[in-house]
């Protein structure tokens, strides 16, 4: 892990930052404040970037690859509640507000790249800007509701209806994540979601 300021890619990496959907419209000053608490992380398929469970939690912010959330039970049978890929990012500050332990994990879904740092440094950083934190915690709870109906969708929606949403909410994403990862979040069978789109259902 390199900080911002020792990386060999730095002026692409300040660059990304810049058009991640929280950070863009910082000052210079912000971004100069920022940066000197985050780290470069480079990550492999399957890595895992925070368990579920955990009390000590990170921010982080998506520069390459696309990343899962992901829930857990004691079967070890998992469920996915979103995936997000460049400009955006994953955190755990709901749990962090209300002091529980985060209620699930951050999974590389492929190869990626992200800045990070402590969730009490974010926060720290939020009460100082309190533009940026509205926007973050606006962004928050629209997360929260995304993933809620997310979850309406899957109870009310038959097979094909599933995948036309996430066609129609995520049209960037549906070539990008491999087909298990992609039937497992929409509750379908690998070979089903195969079988819709060789039958031109989606």
């Amino acid at each position: 892990m390199l900080s911002v300021q020792n990386h060999p890619d730095r002026n692409v990496i300040r660059v990304q930052l810049g058009q991640n959907l929280v950070l863009k419209g910082m000052t210079a000053e912000q971004s100069a404040e920022l940066e000197s608490h985050l780290v470069i992380v480079d990550s492999q398929k399957g890595d895992t970037l925070l368990h579920q469970g955990a009390h000590e939690m990170e921010q982080y912010f998506i520069l390459e690859g696309i990343l899962k959330r992901v829930v857990t039970n004691q079967e070890a049978k998992e469920m996915i509640l979103r995936f997000a890929d460049e400009r955006d990012m994953e955190t755990s500050y709901a749990a962090w507000r209300l002091g529980t332990p985060t209620p699930y994990s951050t999974v590389c879904v492929t190869k990626g790249r992200v800045a990070k740092l402590p969730l009490t440094d974010w926060v720290a950083f939020l009460e100082r800007h309190y533009e940026i934190k509205q926007s973050f915690e606006y962004y928050v709870m629209r997360l929260m509701s995304e993933i809620m109906a997310h979850t309406i969708t899957l109870h009310l929606l038959d097979a094909p209806g599933r995948v036309k949403r996430f066609l129609r909410k995520h049209p960037e994403l549906f070539d990008r994540i491999p087909k298990k990862e992609l039937a497992s979040y929409m509750n379908l069978s690998a070979e089903t979601l195969s079988r819709l789109k060789q039958r031109g259902k989606i």
